[in-house]
């Protein structure tokens, strides 16, 4: 279990969630991420790892919920994984969240409308691509690295970034 945040229930009903069980200051790690396994393709529950690559998160970080003006941002870490970092303080109780499009130039695998319920909600969950120059400037350098080399409306990474892989290694340590 990662230290200082927990799986509950939302206070608003809409299911499982990650909350803090303490507070977190700005730029915080609020959780180190770790990958499991590499992906042929992307799904529902798949972390995008470069571009046109998948691998799944292990612990608590594959739980983490979308919205559109998020808590949390994320970090590559060296171990190719998120780490998640707080964007403004998190108190003890709140849930931890991210959006989506901080680390997947597209959204396949979700439902058309958006339910984050977020004073900025976009109506739906979208990915890196379809984001407002203005909110993709807003999350700085707390999002995937490779989406800002995709941005230039090819939707493909410089060379050197797409032999971008997840080493072996890092997916089969199995934390």
């Amino acid at each position: 279990m990662d230290e200082g945040v927990e799986l509950r229930r939302t206070a608003d009903g809409k299911g499982d969630g990650v909350l803090a069980t303490r507070p977190f200051a700005v730029g915080e790690t609020v959780m180190v991420g770790f990958l499991v396994g590499a992906l042929t393709g992307n799904d529902s529950h798949a972390t995008q790892v470069g571009p046109g690559r998948w691998a799944r998160h292990g612990g608590l970080g594959s739980k983490v919920n979308h919205s559109c003006d998020p808590n949390c941002g994320v970090r590559l870490n060296d171990g190719q994984a998120f780490d998640f970092v707080a964007r403004q303080p998190i108190a003890a109780g709140q849930e931890l969240t991210f959006d989506y499009a901080m680390r997947n130039f597209t959204i396949d695998h979700f439902p058309a409308v958006c339910l984050c319920g977020a004073a900025r909600c976009r109506g739906s969950v979208t990915g890196w691509k379809d984001l407002p120059a203005a909110r993709k400037a807003d999350y700085g350098d707390l999002v995937a690295p490779y989406l800002r080399t995709m941005d230039d409306g090819s939707g493909k990474a410089p060379a050197a970034e797409r032999s971008f892989c997840v080493p072996v290694a890092v997916i089969d340590q199995g934390r």
